[in-house]
């Protein structure tokens, strides 16, 4: 008999089916049976009060794959609607050992209990709740492509070894390659503004790698970035950009995956159609005033701070995202661009969503010469050294004014649905603590 999935048995009320998933839970109260199976669209429940099919049962754990053939009955009380009755059962993978956690019940996400979810990543991946963050993921990647194809971009895979680290900044990961030292890609930076040669606007979706000894509730040593680059446009069209992403992102989750959001207790998200900006320094002087803490000619936003500043936007711009710009030039990066009209900033901007940063915007320096002299002087670099005269030549045999960003996945997804941790929003975490499962 053909197989059908979980969700669509309320589609066949009074006929014999068969179902086919993993042992999730049993409840068994003597004269009425209750088994619930779990496939990859959810959960079914079966009543069974033959005693002989029950049997089959007996000592089978969690996480036993089983065959289950039987008429769909409707039911309200039960998961879609329907449950299936007189059930005959057929034992395909059996699972003698008892479950390290109980996958049919919430998993706790407390700070304190995180190292043992983690611990049992492999098992408690399988509860609907955690299933259901990475299924939300899944959506933002592939409205993240949707996004970028309807705007004409293209996708591309940069090579994560390389033969040095060249942009500064962070700790990088070595390794040894044939005899030579390589590092882990600290992002696709350069790649990324390379291909503004090619494709004039290109993307990437994959891992970056950062050496830095951080046990924060927001770094990672390993982590998905959303690369972005394109050419022939300003800062405001590539904030545009950006705000359109976020829009079009938040929306196409809360269609697709709202039951999933739902079960985290997630919030609709409240977006403008056009995010405000406000600079370093103003916000700097809000929160001063509104808190107390000074943090008035501070380079950078402290955490508490973003946390401020998403709440005041909510409250009084109506947006919960808010794009922080005016940063000053002395603390750019070499290939970041200063803004014409007023060279003591950098043309960047970080993106700060529900009280976390997750993504910085910038333009780039273009100019072949201006470009070799920010590197000498802002870095330090040699523009013929192996990580640098590559990347030049790019610039050297024409790129057009072209901007970027690099947006964090799991950041993004934590913010989303609500999670404390980015570590909660990755399929197995890395950070100074823990390199398994």
């Amino acid at each position: 008999m053909t197989r059908v999935l979980n969700k669509e048995l309320a589609g066949h009320i009074g006929e014999t089916v068969t179902i086919q998933g993993w042992l999730h839970k049993k409840r068994l109260l003597g004269g009425l049976n209750f088994i619930t199976l779990r496939d990859r669209s959810g959960l079914a429940q079966t009543k069974i009060e033959d005693k002989d099919e029950l049997e089959k049962l007996r000592g089978l754990q969690t996480g036993s794959v089983l065959s289950f053939t039987g008429t769909v009955v409707a039911d309200e009380r039960a998961p879609g609607g329907a449950e299936l009755h007189d059930v005959q059962i057929e034992v395909l993978v059996p699972v003698e050992f008892e479950s390290p956690i109980e996958i049919d019940k919430p998993l706790d996400h407390k700070s304190e209990n995180l190292d043992t979810l983690f611990e049992n990543r492999v098992v408690g991946l399988r509860n609907p709740r955690e299933t259901g963050i990475f299924k939300i993921q899944a959506t933002i990647k592939e409205s993240v492509r949707q996004y970028f194809h309807s705007l004409e971009f293209t996708e591309f895979n940069s090579p994560k070894l390389l033969p040095a680290a060249t942009e500064g900044g962070a700790e990088v990961f070595t390794l040894d390659y044939f005899g030579k030292e390589a590092t882990l890609a600290q992002s696709a930076q350069f790649y990324k503004q390379m291909m503004v040669g090619v494709f004039e606007r290109a993307y990437e979706i994959g891992p970056t790698y950062r050496a830095e000894p951080s046990a924060t509730t927001r770094h990672m040593t390993e982590y998905i970035t959303v690369d972005a680059e394109m050419g022939f446009i300003d800062f405001q069209q590539l904030l545009a950009t950006v705000g359109g992403l976020l829009k079009t992102v938040t929306e196409s989750v809360w269609k697709t995956n709202e039951a999933d959001l739902k079960t985290w207790n997630a919030q609709p998200v409240l977006l403008p159609e056009q995010i405000p900006q406000l600079a370093l320094e103003e916000i700097h002087e809000l929160y001063s005033k509104q808190t107390g803490e000074n943090s008035r000619g501070e380079k950078d936003m402290r955490p508490d701070e973003e946390r401020w500043i998403t709440e005041y936007a909510k409250k009084n711009l109506g947006s919960e995202a808010v794009f922080v710009v005016k940063w000053p030039a002395s603390e750019m990066k070499f290939y970041h661009r200063k803004d014409a009209e007023n060279p003591e900033f950098a043309e960047r901007a970080d993106l700060i969503f529900r009280g976390l940063e997750i993504a910085t915007i910038s333009m780039r320096e273009h100019r072949y010469d201006v470009l070799v002299e920010q590197l000498k002087t802002m870095a330090g670099g040699d523009p013929d050294a192996d990580g640098f005269r590559y990347y030049l030549s790019a610039f050297k045999y024409g790129l057009p004014p072209h901007g970027g960003f690099g947006l964090g996945l799991e950041r993004l997804t934590a913010r989303l649905i609500g999670l404390s941790n980015v570590k909660e929003a990755s399929l197995f975490p890395r950070d100074i603590n823990r390199l398994n499962p």
